[in-house]
Order: C-alpha cells, then structure tokens, then sequence
C-alpha cells in the first residue's frame, strides 16, 4: 500500500504561501534543500492546479539551464504528475496528467496500487485538506520558519474541523526553521479543563 505524504513550508503564524512576504526565502540552506529533496522522492506527486502552476513555471526552465538544481528538476520532469481541477487542463511538462472522476476515490486507488511506493503533494493546500478529512493523508511534513508571514493562506482555515496529529520527528535546523513529521491520530488524548487544572502546580 502506498504511503501519501505532503509537504508543506510554514511561517509561525501558519502562513503556508512561501510567496506572501519574505519569511522563507531567507532561511533556505542546504539542510532544507536535503531534507525537501528527500520529500520529493517518490513514484507520483499530486497537485492542485495552483501549485502545479507555479511548478511548471520554474522547474523546467531550471531543468534546461543545466545549473545545480537541474537534477532535482530533472526527477520532478520525470516522475509521474497528477493535477487536481475542476475544468479541463492542457500540459506541457511531461508526464503530467490530470485527476480524473472523484478526488476521494482517485487517490485511494492510488494508495491501493502495488505498483506505486508513495504519493507526495507539495504545498496544494486545499488538496491535503481533503485527503485529511478522508483519512487518507499518511504523513504531514511542516517546515516551521522562526518569523511570521502577517498574511496568506493557512494550512488549517478557521472554520475547519477539529484535528489531531502526532509528532514523530523533529530536527532543527541551524537556520531556525524546525523540521516536523506528524501522523495522523485517530485516537487523541482526552480530558477536561478541570482534570487538566490537577496537573498544574497550586498555591
């Protein structure tokens, strides 16, 4: 059964749209660009159409360039694609197709095909919330950045449900940004403010 992880950069304000403000250009190093390449090594990455976008804008420009990410950008020109959007796409980056009939059902084919390892979104929010809320996400992957974005898009709306995660991996960065794996928890601690109350010192 395929592992579907997503990836995502955050600001300490929970900003996740690296391209609001300048809370991630800054703290980019070679720590971060190891453990991102490590993220994106997978069989297929899902997308939705904004993120794809702005994918294929740069990726196979840096590909052709031939400079120090061209082998990066060359594993993402070659790995399976799959773009999530409600109208009819037309692509030119090769191996990019577009998600067909129900989202729910399309990626749970995916995670039940033996021939796929992993399934890997990068940022596509809207995307990982509904993978999440179908019990279908495996692993959350959280680039925490030590300063606030002020505004943009937040992985979790305000609105939204109530979800519960837990933590099976942090590694700090010597920029200040916190490397996060969280899973899923179907079964989260429970209590209430007057047992938690006991656990605090008293007068």
């Amino acid at each position: 059964m395929a592992a579907i992880t997503a990836s995502l950069f955050s600001a300490l304000d929970g900003a996740v749209d690296p391209m609001v403000g300048n809370w991630h250009f800054p703290y980019v190093n070679e720590e971060m660009g190891d453990a991102v390449t490590e993220t994106h090594d997978t069989d297929v990455m899902l997308f939705g159409r904004v993120t794809y976008d702005s994918f294929a804008g740069a990726w196979p420009e840096r590909e052709a360039a031939g400079g120090e990410d061209a082998a990066f950008a060359k594993r993402l020109g070659d790995t399976r694609k799959i773009v999530v959007s409600r109208s009819t796409q037309a692509f030119t980056w090769r191996n990019t197709e577009q998600l067909e009939g129900d989202l729910v059902e399309a990626v749970a084919a995916l995670k039940n095909d033996s021939t796929i390892r992993r399934v890997a979104l990068s940022g596509s929010v809207s995307v990982v919330r509904q993978l999440l809320d179908a019990g279908l996400l495996d692993e959350l992957h959280l680039f925490v950045h030590p300063a606030t974005a002020g505004s943009g898009l937040k992985l979790f709306e305000d609105s939204g449900p109530e979800r519960h995660f837990t933590l099976i991996s942090a590694e700090p960065f010597q920029s200040g940004v916190v490397y996060l794996v969280y899973v899923p928890n179907s079964n989260p601690p429970t209590g209430s403010y007057e047992e938690a109350r006991e656990s605090l010192p008293q007068e």
